[in-house]
This record gives structure tokens, C-alpha cells and sequence, in this order.
């Protein structure tokens, strides 16, 4: 049996939910043709967490519930740090702030340095953890990606300005949940949609989230309930 020897990196993803009580949207742009990991495809902001996350003090933690099902089959420890890495991706690659207005303890990183001159600290509460991918073997590059659902009556700044984006994802836009599987997306994407669109309209986290494991040697769909797993 082959073993993939490659890394496999921890990730965030942010969707955010807009009119969910109405007619829900959700915000997503498209990977560059170049790209290494999925190019040209559709997907929602997010991307690795970076070993500074750790260190970057939230206006509020994530709720409890979350913090839970994230230490299940996984360091206790990385919880904040994967919730700093969410809102961080959502800034860089959208120009949207999930925060409150504060002032920075310190200096603040390089990745952070445009979000503090806005005078917004970031704020995980509002975050809901609602699925969990680890990317099959044979992949150029393999996360272990935590999805988090946040209703974007909790962002900051305005919805439809992307100016503040960077450039790795194109075509950032407002999907309509309905609509959204006649884009170009991962297979992944398209498992976590399903899981949005069952939660639409809950606004609490979830009990039991969701955990697609691939690893070298099978791949087992299985919820993650806040639990110490046995081997």
C-alpha cells in the first residue's frame, strides 16, 4: 500500500448566509486558472491557517458548542486559531470584517495590519461550525478545512463592497442557495451546500456536525458530537 506522504495543512472557511429567512444567499468567488488547489472552480473564502493565528486575541471566542465539536479527533488547542485563520481568509479574499469596534492589543501582524486600521478587532461569536473535510489522498495538497455558517447581519462593513479584496479569488458574488450547484464546484462544495441549505434558517450551532474523513486508508463519513473518540 502506498502511503501519500503529503502534509496535510488545517484550514478555515467562512460561508456567509444573507437573507437566509427570505431568499438565502451566500457569498462565493472563483479560484484562479493557475491555481494549484481546485483552479477555475467556485468555492466559498477560506484558505490555511498560519502560525500567527494563534496569537491574535478575538473580541469574543467562539460559542462553546463549537469549541467542542472542534477539539473532537483533533488538538483542543487549535480551536482559536481556526477561528482567527476564518475571519482573517474572509477579510483577505472579500474585504469583509467580522469584528467589533477595539482597539488592538499590541501590534498587529501583517495579515492584521488593514483590518486594525479600520479600528475593528475580530469577533469569532457569531461563527458557527458546521462542517468538517479532510482532502483525499493524491491531492497536490491536502486541509484538514473546518467550514463555519455566519449570517452576514453580523459583518461590519457593506455587504457588496469587495474593494479591500485581494486578488485570489474572482467573481466574488451573491449566490442565491438555490442556485448555486449550477456553478463550477468542488464535489466538497457541494456536500457542505447540502448541509447549508438544511440549516438555512437554524440560527443556533449545530449539535452534531458533519466530519468527511479521507485518509490513506478508507474514507468514513462520520458527526462529530463534542465526544472523545476511541480508536
Amino acid at each position: 500500500m502506498t502511503i501519500d506522504k503529503t502534509q496535510i495543512r488545517n484550514a478555515s472557511t467562512v460561508i456567509v448566509i444573507r437573507d437566509r429567512f427570505e431568499s438565502p444567499r451566500i457569498l462565493m468567488g472563483q479560484r484562479g486558472s493557475k491555481a494549484v488547489f481546485m483552479p477555475n472552480k467556485f468555492v466559498f473564502p477560506g484558505g490555511a491557517v498560519d502560525k500567527d493565528d494563534a496569537d491574535i486575541a478575538l473580541a469574543s471566542p467562539l460559542p462553546e458548542m463549537c469549541r467542542d465539536r472542534l477539539a473532537e479527533d483533533a488538538d483542543p488547542t487549535l480551536a482559536h486559531a481556526l477561528a482567527v485563520a476564518g475571519i482573517r481568509e474572509l477579510w483577505e479574499e472579500t474585504g469583509l470584517i467580522l469584528g467589533q469596534k477595539g482597539d488592538w492589543q499590541g501590534t498587529p501582524h501583517d495579515d492584521w495590519a488593514s483590518f486594525a486600521e479600520r479600528g475593528y478587532v475580530p469577533d469569532a461569536s457569531a461563527l458557527q461550525f458546521v462542517f468538517r473535510a479532510l482532502t483525499p489522498p493524491g491531492r497536490p495538497r491536502r486541509f484538514d478545512a473546518r467550514f463555519f455558517l455566519v449570517d452576514a447581519d453580523h459583518i461590519a462593513t457593506d455587504l457588496d463592497d469587495f474593494d479591500a479584496a485581494c486578488d485570489e479569488l474572482s467573481h466574488l458574488q451573491w449566490v442565491a442557495l438555490s442556485d448555486a450547484r449550477s456553478f463550477d464546484m468542488p464535489f466538497i462544495t457541494e456536500v457542505v451546500l447540502a448541509e447549508v441549505e438544511a440549516r438555512a434558517k437554524d440560527l443556533a450551532p449545530p449539535a452534531s456536525v458533519p466530519f468527511f474523513k479521507n485518509n490513506d486508508e478508507e474514507s468514513l463519513f462520520l458527526r462529530l458530537r463534542g465526544r472523545p473518540m476511541t480508536d
